[in-house]
């Protein structure tokens, strides 16, 4: 084995979590709920990256949103500040910074930024301020309970505390543009349908804006309004600013609160004059106004709503069609909210309880013992199901797509293949996860078991042409298993196992060719190519889906099935081993390798094992003899895994590059590569890298797994890459969500909420341990601790949920 590029201590050390300062410009914190769309924080503490119109939109603004500090005492002269750290460069703008940017105001001198998701924190530093000034923003999340994950909003808090021996009067404000009726934007101006209307409100001790429009009906595909809020007692706040050409509004906006910190409710100012540039934006501004005795600390807390209940009933993100006949489809937060003033009156009277359970998580995930690249590897990536990517219908249906392009979805569907790869939904939220299951047996199913790897009729469409995946479709099976497992639901099982059953019997007679129990036969697959003749990647899933096929068969009292699959199980995978060991690892036999377009042949593809690694996560054992298993894990990393990509020849997509360290899907490290490749061969996937990872690790190989898991998370590092995105075909995607497999293996959870047990073998930090766990039942901690006796105390502490039917196994 090779020379590793990490000491051990860096390795394995627990506390190098990241901090960010200002000038990470690729830094994004994403706000909002399941399938309501995102608003992020930049490690300015700025606001950026509106998505939250049923669709991507990496880039959109909201011109003047922003808040601004207003602080004076009786020896200062008033302080007023843009609540962001300075602009970084370049400033090469055809026409310099829109005055909607106000990069002309002042600003906090710098900031530095770090999330622990679902929070995140910027604090803001500045020798010209006698104030500490920390930013902290959420949106609650708390796994298995949907509904108080949905939330279309986000808390904004500002912590405010006076350094100085003088009592300073401070106002906070916070100005937001109504962006009802939003239609993308137009030589960098917004483009809206509607008519904006502001109004304020106030219902017992909630106070704020509403911005709603005046146009659009409420089945319109642009429909929707927005709020934003406060509980605070002394309050400013102007409805709309100043209607007018060039810059008026933020003129007389800015010149009222420079003055005094309180705005006037209206402004007017009809003199005559040439009106270009006249935004047609309605913009609201809302201000909490403190007192603060010196040494004295105070919170200003805002939260910001969005309500855009409709999207298009279907895959096509045609956003241009916005007449009243378009057809939509109702979100899920549109059956917990009325509208964005009825969601930010929940979080206000559920605040206790909303925040207490999301420090538990975050408190439960990020004060385990685990290196913290890895921690930041399984939470970074939980935002995958709360971006753009993801989305959930008004009955609970649970769809995604692959990825994310700046300005719409990538790859539709629920990809089979892809989400074979993902844990973190079916550990965090299994009924989501589950109505993925629904919808791929009961709906995309025929009765001959063929399965098709995107849902299109979940719109009504016709099934997806294109021939099934065989990854996908066997992976199907084994997901099954795995949810079933974590949830203990036998009416689940039941519900799929007829059209489970022929999904995994269809596998013998379209991709077994003469009955020998290996699949050889065309098999289309995630690298978006088919495979021919034999190969382990197919295959170990194939294997893995058997003996999942095995215990569910068995359990059912469906003995037939069981017999079927226990016999191509014993049979292939000791046949497949014998051929296509190579004495290191697993090879893919054809005769002529150049036969066929984009095979692998000789080659050590990264993913040669990847069933074995999921049949390790289910608990159902070695799928082949476990020395050929360890030999090829260090294979793959050893021929696979590159210190340095800067000589490296790729002429694919390009994830990884110069000095940047990282695994290869595929190399030929004794020759025979084919003319034209497998695709995406010498390409970067983080969540194969992944998924190889915590393979590593189940196979006793520590150090190499966490030097990839380290690899990953130095390329996502704020300035180079964002590290709360991970892309591959598109932002967030889905197969970043392997990272979670990383806890399992590293804690050695094992899970059966059928049988009701559970248990843990952690292989790192065994001494003084302490991990997230969760099921379908309950999340919490679990620790074990060696006392000076030599005793080691082990606990599971539930934080959520209860674990009073379930045997932990301590031994």
């Amino acid at each position: 084995m090779r020379k590793f590029s990490y000491k051990d201590e860096e390795l394995f050390s627990m506390n190098q979590k990241r901090i960010l300062k200002g000038d990470a410009k690729e830094a994004a914190f994403l706000l909002g709920g399941i399938g309501t769309g995102n608003v992020s924080i930049g490690a300015r503490g700025e606001l950026r990256d509106w998505e939250i119109f049923n669709s991507p939109g990496k880039g959109n603004y909201l011109p003047y949103t922003f808040f601004a500090l207003w602080a004076k005492s009786k020896k200062t002269k008033p302080i007023i500040k843009i609540l962001e750290s300075k602009i970084h460069p370049p400033y090469s703008k055809s026409h310099g910074f829109l005055s909607e940017e106000l990069a002309g105001l002042p600003r906090i001198e710098s900031s530095l930024m770090q999330g622990e998701y679902p929070f995140v924190w910027v604090t803001f530093k500045d020798k010209t301020v006698p104030l500490n000034i920390k930013l902290e923003a959420f949106t609650p999340f708390i796994p298995l309970n949907i509904d108080d994950s949905c939330i279309p909003g986000a808390i904004i808090r500002y912590k405010i505390k006076n350094n100085s021996n003088d009592i300073f009067h401070i106002t906070i404000i916070g100005s937001l543009a109504n962006v009802v009726g939003f239609n993308g934007y137009r030589n960098y101006q917004i483009q809206l349908i509607d008519e904006g209307k502001n109004v304020y409100k106030e219902h017992g001790n909630i106070k704020g804006l509403y911005f709603e429009g005046t146009r659009l009906s409420p089945n319109h595909l642009k429909y929707g309004n927005m709020s934003i809020m406060t509980g605070a007692k002394r309050i400013t706040y102007k409805t709309s600013w100043l209607e007018g050409g060039w810059w008026d509004g933020i003129q007389d906006f800015w010149d009222d609160f420079s003055n005094d910190g309180i705005l006037e409710k209206d402004s007017f100012f009809d003199a005559p004059g040439n009106r270009m540039e006249e935004l047609k934006v309605k913009i609201g501004s809302l201000g909490i106004v403190k007192k603060l005795k010196p040494g004295e600390e105070q919170i200003f807390q805002f939260i910001i709503t969005w309500y855009f209940p409709n999207r298009i009933a279907g895959w096509d993100e045609g956003h241009s069609i916005v007449s009243d006949t378009c057809k939509v489809a109702k979100n899920y937060y549109s059956k917990l909210f009325s509208d964005s003033w009825d969601a930010g009156s929940y979080l206000f009277k559920n605040m206790d309880r909303l925040e207490d359970n999301s420090r538990k998580f975050q408190y439960a995930l990020f004060s385990s013992t685990l290196p913290s690249y890895v921690i930041e590897a399984v939470a970074n990536n939980i935002t995958v199901i709360r971006s753009p990517t993801c989305f959930l219908l008004q009955d609970g249906t649970f769809l995604s797509w692959e990825g994310c392009y700046n300005n719409k979805g990538s790859c539709e569907g629920n990809c089979t293949h892809v989400w074979n790869y993902a844990q973190t939904l079916a550990f965090l939220f299994p009924k989501l996860e589950q109505s993925m299951r629904l919808i791929e047996f009961n709906l995309e199913t025929d009765d001959h078991g063929n399965m098709a790897f995107r849902t299109h009729q979940i719109f009504g469409q016709k099934k997806y042409a294109l021939q099934p995946a065989a990854d996908g479709q066997l992976g199907c099976i084994i997901k099954l298993y795995r949810d079933w497992k974590l949830s203990g639901d036998d009416d689940f099982l039941k519900k799929l196992w007829g059209k489970a059953s022929k999904v995994l019997d269809f596998a013998f007679d379209y991709w077994d060719s003469d009955g020998d129990f290996i699949l050889d036969k065309e098999q289309h697959n995630t690298y978006d190519i088919e495979l021919y003749g034999p190969n382990s990647f197919i295959n170990s899933v194939f294997y893995a889906a058997l003996k999942a096929g095995i215990e569910m068969a068995t359990y059912l009292g469906d003995k037939e099935h069981a017999e079927k699959y226990q016999e191509a199980f014993d049979k292939g995978s000791k046949k497949m081993d014998r051929i296509l060991w190579n004495g290191e690892y697993y090879v893919q036999k054809l005769f002529d390798v150049n036969k066929y377009r984009y095979q692998f042949g000789n080659g050590c593809l990264s993913d040669q094992l990847f069933g074995q690694l999921l049949a390790h996560l289910m608990g159902l054992g070695y799928l082949f003899p476990e020395e050929h298993v360890k030999k090829a894990l260090q294979s793959i990393f050893k021929y696979n895994y590159k210190t340095s990509l800067k000589n490296q020849h790729n002429v694919q997509r390009t994830f990884a590059i110069n000095d940047e360290k990282g695994l290869l899907v595929c190399t030929w490290p004794k020759g025979g590569k084919p003319k034209l490749p497998l695709v995406y061969a010498t390409e970067v996937f983080t969540g194969i890298e992944y998924q190889v990872a915590a393979h590593l690790i189940y196979e006793g190989f520590i150090k190499e797994g966490l030097t990839l898991v380290k690899s990953v998370r130095d390329r996502f590092d704020g300035y180079k890459r964002n590290p709360w995105n991970e892309i591959e075909c598109g932002s967030h995607y889905v197969r970043s969500m392997a990272s979670w497999s990383l806890l399992i293996a590293l804690s050695g959870f094992k899970y059966d909420m059928v049988k009701h047990i559970m248990s843990f073998k952690p292989v790192i930090n065994v001494n003084n341990f302490s991990t997230f766990w969760s099921t379908g039942k309950a999340w919490g901690i679990y620790t074990q601790k060696q006392q000076r006796n030599g005793k080691v105390i082990k606990n599971v502490k539930p934080l959520y949920g209860n674990v009073d039917d379930v045997k932990i196994n301590y031994k």
